[in-house]
Parts: C-alpha cells; sequence; structure tokens
C-alpha cells in the first residue's frame, strides 16, 4: 500500500469549534472498527453558539478535515450547550468592529459564505443536530446542511429586518426550497420563529425528538401543539404554540421536567448507521445532485449579496446592531416608527439619525437613560 497523501489545506488547532471523530455504530448497536462521524460544535454557549470572525475560518477548515477524512461516513454540525444550534453572526463583534466599516464587513461575509460552500460541497452527508436555537445565520447555515434533527424545544427562524440586516446568507435562496415561496417570505420577513414541530410539518427538518422527562417518561414539548387536530375552519395546528388557557399549566410542566438530550443524539446517531448501509460514492453523488438545487441559488446570489450586506453596515445595519448590543433586555430594537418617519422626511444616515433610533436616549444633562 502507497503512502497516503494529506490533502488537508493546513493542519489547525481548534479554539473557537470543536472537532471530533466519534465512533459510529452498525445496525446492532455495535461500535464498527475504523470508521467514524465527525462531529464539529459550535463553541460559544454563553452566546448563544453565535459564531465569530474566527469561529468561521475554523468551520472551513473543519468541514474540509471531515471531507477528506476516508475513515468517517456523516459530518454532525451542532452547538454546544442545551440552548441554542447557533444564533448567527456574533453581534458584540458586529456592534464594536463591523458596524461602519463596511469594507472589514465585506471581508468577513467571504468567510461566511466559504463556510456555507463547504457544507454544500462537503464530501460526506451533513446531518445538523438542533440542539435549541436555530435563527438567523444558524438558520442558514443549518438548511445548507442535507439532514435536519432537531430537539422538540428547538426553534427556528429569521431575525434580520428586525435587526438591521437581509436573510441573504442562505435564507433568500434556500428557505422557500424547503417549505414554499409563501411561508418563506412570511419568515424572512416578519421574524417570528417556528416550532420544532411547525418546522417538521412544513418540511424544514427530517425529524423532532422529545428531549423533556417528565415522571421518568420523556414527554413532546407541552408548549406547543404536538397532535394533529383542525380548528372549526378545518386549519391545521399542529406544531403551534398553545393557546392562553394552557400556557400557565405548560410552563409549569416545563419547569418540572428534566432536560436530557440523550434522545437526540440516538436519533443521530441511528440517522448515521442508516447512511452507513449505503455505497458511499453512489450516496455522495446522490446528495451531490440534489444539492445543485440549492447551489443554484447560492452561487448565483452570494457575492452581490455579500456586496450589499457590506454596504449596509453604514446604515440599517449599523443602527440594528448597535441597538440589540446596546440596549437593554427586551428593548433591542430601534425605533422603527421614528425612523420610517426620518427617512419620509428625507433626512440622511447621520449621526443624529443613530442617536433619534436607538434604544437608549440620551439623559437629561448627559449620559444615557
Amino acid at each position: 500500500m502507497p503512502e497516503l497523501k494529506d490533502h488537508r489545506l493546513i493542519p489547525v488547532e481548534y479554539t473557537q469549534i470543536k472537532y471530533e471523530r466519534r465512533p459510529v455504530h452498525d445496525a446492532q448497536g455495535r461500535e464498527v472498527d475504523g470508521l467514524f462521524n465527525a462531529w464539529i460544535w459550535l463553541d460559544n454557549p454563553s452566546q448563544l453558539n453565535s459564531y465569530t470572525t474566527r469561529a468561521l475560518a475554523e468551520l472551513i477548515l473543519a468541514f474540509r478535515e471531515a471531507s477528506l477524512d476516508r475513515a468517517v461516513v456523516a459530518v454532525v454540525f451542532t452547538g454546544v450547550g442545551t440552548r441554542a444550534f447557533c444564533t448567527g453572526g456574533n453581534t458584540k463583534e458586529y456592534a464594536e468592529y463591523y458596524a461602519g466599516r463596511p469594507q472589514e464587513y465585506r471581508q468577513y461575509m467571504r468567510l461566511f459564505n466559504d463556510t456555507v460552500t463547504s457544507i454544500l460541497t462537503c464530501d460526506k452527508p451533513v446531518v445538523n443536530r438542533v440542539n435549541g436555537l436555530r435563527v438567523a445565520g444558524g438558520q442558514e447555515l443549518g438548511m445548507a446542511c442535507d439532514f435536519t434533527v432537531a430537539s422538540d424545544l428547538a426553534r427556528f427562524g429569521q431575525a434580520g429586518p428586525k435587526h438591521g440586516s437581509a436573510p441573504d446568507g442562505g435564507s433568500t435562496d434556500f428557505l422557500h426550497l424547503y417549505v414554499g415561496i409563501g411561508q418563506a417570505i412570511e419568515s424572512c420577513t416578519l421574524c417570528e420563529p417556528w416550532s420544532a414541530y411547525k418546522a417538521l410539518r412544513l418540511g424544514l427538518v427530517n425529524q423532532v425528538v422529545p428531549v423533556l422527562k417528565h415522571q421518568g417518561r420523556f414527554i413532546p414539548n407541552p408548549l406547543v401543539v404536538t397532535s394533529r387536530w383542525t380548528d372549526d375552519t378545518g386549519a391545521i395546528v399542529y406544531g403551534e404554540p398553545v393557546g392562553a388557557p394552557s400556557l400557565p399549566a405548560a410552563k409549569a410542566t416545563v419547569e418540572s421536567c428534566e432536560l436530557d438530550l440523550a434522545p437526540l443524539d440516538e436519533a443521530v446517531e441511528a440517522l448515521a448507521t442508516r447512511l452507513l448501509q449505503t455505497m458511499p460514492e453512489c450516496l455522495i453523488k446522490t446528495l451531490e445532485s440534489l444539492r445543485k438545487k440549492k447551489l443554484e441559488h447560492w452561487q448565483r446570489n452570494a457575492e452581490t449579496n455579500r456586496a450589499w450586506l457590506a454596504l449596509n453596515m453604514m446604515t440599517e445595519a449599523k443602527a440594528g446592531f448597535r441597538a440589540f448590543n446596546e440596549g437593554p433586555p427586551g428593548h433591542r430594537e430601534v425605533d422603527f416608527i421614528e425612523l420610517r418617519r426620518r427617512l419620509a422626511r428625507g433626512e440622511t444616515w447621520d449621526d443624529e439619525m443613530f442617536r433619534a433610533i436607538h434604544p437608549v436616549q440620551p439623559a437629561p444633562g448627559g449620559g444615557r437613560s
């Protein structure tokens, strides 16, 4: 046997993400000697696994490493902790460094675009393990994956138009392919989150797994309608939040439960086992053919979207990310009405504009209120 070549760009020491080979299991649950799944974690749980500039660079290298690993069967992409898979870009970094620096944000978006492309062109099937929130750029990274297995506490959605951006890192390219144009428009513009069960009903995810243990058994998320039924008009409400009369009891049930992600891991491992039972080259060719539908949109739009998103850092993104970073909890959005009034009067994006729409206004005599 000849000595095998190393096709990695560079060896890398991961600091912002975690990378691990884990044994793959056969249909009887036994570890398969010499074969593995590559697990890639976003490792920023204190900030809901938002990705920093460095994390994106490491993700690109991690997906390439997994793609080139001859012993890897599947890649599992997830986040550390129980609260979030990923909530998008790090808004502190956006507000304190990239706001007002479009040339810098353009370079940042090169890294983000290359991260999405590294998922879409990975030589292994990619499973998104959603352990909590998957919103904004996290939603876009998740949709670039081939499969999604989610905790039933997970929530899915966008944030761009609420916080000064557009979901042009993949959602405007991919979401309609999963759920249809009407639902995609609603999600991308209104930024109202979907429950995991609604995401399942609409076709965004492949499997949803209960992770709350109540009195020794796992139960579906009490905060969401989890059985199919119709209201008086015949509309399906499966996956929608429970109504007001049931909400206090549902919250009390959640509080009495133990959160255990073991069933989520078991479901992910079971999917990897099913992938193991296929011809590897036929599997990746099939995935490549199916990924073309995403790539057709992505490759057509990614570069022009990158340029627009960079320029937007001088106006709405600058205002929106600073508001999110500096505003108090529950009040992290700009004053949309005041913004629209000022724009209707033809005012420019100057310092006075930013001050007027910021959620924290100057207090009388100086300082901030």
